[in-house]
């Protein structure tokens, strides 16, 4: 495209968007319009509580096999929801309503309600909260419908709903206006509630298996337990910066110091770097430890935890990604990170230097490029996307991992691992460190290579050094990612669709 092509297609965006502006604050004016001549009429249109209300899928449990056409006044129930559409006939009108459990359609006709009542209804738009009584009526198409004797106007609705209502499609819109995707498609309200229960299950799971769950505080005076980049904050009263976490490990560590042998903590952790459809700025995970295990114990746990989540949640374990039936159920593969770098690409890390990792990766060496960063990135672009089948990578280079106990007969390597599922990083843990000079020595030594852009280090942490000192319970842990889990079972590809305010560049004020 020439740039006078799209000088051209920026011009007619814009105007398009004036157009969309203007149109929308006419009908917001008359809508606004509405709203005093209710109120001229002594209507209040934004009410506080619709008591006696029945979830509209639990009339159609009582009553949607009824198939002959008619009225049935011993069946009365009040419904409430938003109005969807509305379809006119003379004197006789049909509502769509929608709440959190379904779809209805509401029947009215002029010589039922009287004309001024029905004045009422006719005038309601749609996107406007209404409450209504009535009894069951079967249309003579057999659909399920209450004959409305009264309607209630609950909330006005200033602003119109999506023009697409049962469509919102645009990817970005849906994203940066999460309250119209969820207004506009029941799918995406299903994912979401969908994701509620897998906290839950995910929750119950821990529980059952006795750990406790423990909260970790997210405003630290030093971050550490991952490598990233943290977000920096300033506390006024005490005059010194403080980062929030981005893993909760070191205090669910010193959980451990202090006797709570198995503890978790599932909540918000922080990263200040890109954005991508796997990665958000905050988002949700699941750390925990067991006291008096190894990272083989942990795998077991994951494999148990996840393929019980999934049963629980959506009834099976099989899933489909990409194309792919996966069955979640245990055993899941295994295979070291070596071996699966080797099989993939034929190069050994442990022996080969950054120039040949770099050169398997596909590009030269850049001043300052690390061994332990190229080895991760050959990983994530030659390994990661092909372990479909969910697998454990096992034992990874200690520059890796700084808190992970070496293992036995090869100090090169941390009993650490990493479950990957249909091509997706989903949970990483290791048998823990618990040597407090082994733990010093491995953080004044990453403090030492993170000179120059090396920002995404361990800071050395005095504090949890000196709280080895006392003893740590021999343990093992892992954190596992609740949003990518949820991707996982509900078959999407990209972080956006699970979270429910993800970040976003902005667009200015009224575009979020």
């Amino acid at each position: 495209m020439s740039s006078t092509e799209a000088r051209v297609k920026e011009q007619v965006a814009a105007a398009q968007l004036a157009d969309s502006g203007q149109h929308e604050a006419q009908l917001l004016g008359e809508r606004r319009e509405k709203v005093e001549r209710l109120r001229r009429a002594g209507i209040e249109p934004f009410q506080g509580k619709f008591p006696g209300r029945t979830a509209i899928a639990a009339v159609h449990d009582a009553h949607g096999e009824r198939s002959d056409a008619g009225e049935y006044p011993d069946f009365r129930y009040r419904v409430a929801g938003r109005m969807t559409a509305r379809r006119e006939h003379g004197k006789t009108t049909f509502l769509d309503l929608v709440d959190g459990s379904g779809t209805i359609q509401l029947y009215a006709r002029e010589d039922d309600v009287g004309e001024e009542a029905y004045g009422r209804i006719v005038a309601l738009d749609v996107g406007d909260i209404v409450g209504a009584d009535g009894c069951v009526y079967v249309t003579k198409r057999g659909e399920l419908a209450i004959k409305v004797d009264e309607t209630t106007l609950l909330c006005k609705a200033l602003r119109p709903p999506p023009e697409k209502y049962h469509g919102l499609s645009d990817v970005e819109t849906r994203s940066r206006r999460r309250e119209l995707d969820l207004m506009a498609n029941r799918e995406s309200r299903d994912v979401f509630v969908t994701r509620a229960k897998i906290i839950s299950a995910v929750r119950r799971f821990f529980d059952g298996e006795g750990f406790v769950e423990v909260e970790t505080p997210v405003l630290q005076p030093l971050y550490g337990g991952a490598l990233a980049r943290p977000f920096v904050t300033h506390h006024n009263a005490l005059d010194r910066p403080l980062y929030l976490r981005i893993a909760m490990e070191l205090y669910l560590k010193r959980c451990l110091v202090g006797g709570l042998e198995n503890v978790y903590d599932l909540s918000k952790c922080f990263r200040n770097e890109g954005l991508s459809h796997r990665h958000n700025p905050e988002f949700t995970i699941v750390e925990w430890f067991q006291a008096y295990a190894d990272y083989l114990d942990v795998i077991a746990f994951i494999e148990r935890m996840v393929a019980g989540v999934a049963s629980e949640v959506l009834g099976t374990t099989v899933i489909e990604r990409g194309g792919h039936r996966i069955d979640l159920a245990p055993p899941w593969r295994r295979v070291t990170l070596c071996d699966s770098i080797r099989d993939a690409t034929g190069v050994d890390v442990l022996s080969a230097n950054t120039a040949e990792i770099a050169q398997a990766i596909g590009e030269e060496a850049q001043p300052g490029a690390t061994w332990d960063r190229l080895v991760a990135k050959l990983f994530s672009k030659h390994v990661e996307p092909q372990m479909i089948e969910p697998t454990f990578v096992l034992d990874y280079p200690a520059e890796l991992w700084a808190v992970g106990r070496p293992v036995d007969g090869d100090p090169r390597l941390v009993e650490g691992f990493d479950a990957l599922v249909g091509g997706l990083e989903l949970a990483s843990g290791s048998s823990d460190l618990n040597d407090p000079d082994e733990q010093r020595a491995r953080f004044l030594e990453q403090r030492h290579d993170r000179a120059g852009d090396r920002d995404d280090g361990h800071p050395y942490d005095e504090d949890f050094v000196r709280a080895l000192e006392y003893g740590m319970l021999p343990a093992a842990g892992a954190g596992l990612g609740i949003d990518r889990l949820v991707m996982l079972l509900t078959g999407r590809e990209s972080l956006r669709d699970v979270v429910l305010f993800p970040a976003m560049r902005s667009l200015g004020v009224s575009g979020r």
